[in-house]
């Protein structure tokens, strides 16, 4: 799974414990349709926890069967905003580069 990943679905975990499947379909909507495999995601998951990114824990009291939800811990919300700042960067000098292109354009 692509790293760019890794800031989707700190966002949509930031709001309060979620599940896999629930992570999928939000990730799903949010990467423009490109597909996320579930097996990966919680490769990722799993990954992102042993960092101290996230925490999960089994919920028997959701509809249905067991889940693992995870949640952001502090260290995760850091992470996300340093993701934020260098997404905003990121945008600034794509923002420049394009002024710069269109000021040069034939008209």
């Amino acid at each position: 799974m692509a790293r760019s990943i890794e800031p989707e679905l700190l966002l949509a975990i930031r709001n309060g414990p979620t599940h896999g499947y629930d992570l999928l379909e939000r990730l799903y909507t949010g990467l423009a349709g490109d597909g996320v495999d579930i097996g990966n995601l919680y490769r990722l998951l799993r990954s992102l926890e042993a960092e101290g990114i996230v925490t999960s824990q089994w919920r028997h009291d959701l509809p249905g069967r067991s889940k693992r939800t995870y949640e952001l811990t502090p260290e995760g919300r850091d992470l996300l905003d340093a993701w934020v700042e260098a997404l905003r960067r990121t945008h600034t000098s794509i923002a420049d580069f394009i002024g710069r292109y269109e000021q040069g354009a034939p008209t």
